[in-house]
């Protein structure tokens, strides 16, 4: 048994190696390097002097306002995208025949094929003045504005993260055992608490995927509140690129990417976790 392990091992390895090896040249060492770069200082020219200080910690305040809008929008933005999916999800797993199915799950990743860029220009125009405030005006509506604001950001992040979202919820509805909603009409449950006790606990791997996905790009987003937010709904996205690209304070660009991190890790953590406690309690009360 020994003789014969010996060989999978080294298959083992001999597959893994190339993965590693992708793993820690593209993920592991611009980490580090976003590290080191953390407690450097600013050359007198822009980019990166080397040296060891945490200036560029203190100066995190300077940057509150963003992170205060991408800690709030961001769960809000995967909130609602998280509405807006999950019954459209459930229609195009339980209620749609077979024949449409494919058909419908087409038109939903459309949009995909097209650039954010040009989707959240069509966006400016539908937000701004000649687009529904224009209509609004007309039916006698006036004052109204739209474009530049939190909710229109809201509108392109549900817009534009929606099939992220769709998709897991799909496949985990169409998984579904569709013996146990019948068995569930047939023992007298009503649609919504079949619903309740059967369809959306056994839906919950779909929906804790799709807000990770949703999340966790929009943490580091800054094309749609560039856009729809007029530089008045600023994200760390935005101030990333205002310091790596602008300024040219990469040290502090970096502390910020760093703090990111750091918040996104605690933030999935906590999350991850809650789950994992919820999928438990719901194990234990079927047992």
């Amino acid at each position: 048994m020994g003789a014969g392990s010996k060989p999978n091992q080294w298959l083992t390895v001999a597959l893994l190696t190339p993965t590693s090896i992708w793993f820690l040249f593209l993920l592991i060492l611009p980490l580090i390097v976003i590290l080191v770069f953390s407690f450097g200082e600013r050359a007198a020219v822009g980019g990166y002097a080397g040296g060891f200080t945490f200036e560029q910690y203190g100066n995190l305040p300077s940057r509150l306002k963003a992170f205060q809008n991408t800690m709030l929008i961001a769960p809000l933005g995967t909130l609602l995208s998280l509405i807006v999916a999950y019954p459209l999800a459930y229609y195009l797993a339980l209620r749609v025949s077979r024949r449409f199915k494919l058909l419908l799950l087409v038109l939903v990743i459309v949009p995909f094929w097209t650039s954010l860029l040009v989707r959240t220009y069509a966006w400016i125009f539908i937000l701004g003045g000649r687009g529904i405030p224009t209509l609004l005006e007309f039916i006698g509506i006036e004052g109204v504005r739209l474009i530049n604001t939190p909710g229109a950001v809201l509108v392109g992040i549900v817009y534009g993260y929606l099939p992220l979202m769709v998709f897991p919820i799909f496949v985990s509805l169409e998984k579904l055992d569709k013996s146990l909603l019948e068995a569930s009409s047939d023992l007298g449950g009503s649609p919504f608490k079949t619903f309740m006790q059967i369809t959306l606990p056994l839906s919950m791997p779909g929906i804790a995927t799709g807000c990770m996905l949703v999340f966790i790009l929009l943490m580091g987003e800054f094309l749609i509140p560039a856009f729809l937010g007029g530089g008045k709904v600023f994200f760390i996205g935005n101030a990333l690129v205002d310091l790596f690209l602008q300024s040219r304070n990469w040290p502090f660009g970096a502390a910020v990417s760093v703090t990111l991190v750091v918040i996104m890790l605690i933030t999935v953590s906590l999350y991850m976790r809650m789950m994992m406690r919820s999928k438990t309690g719901r194990d234990e009360s079927l047992m």
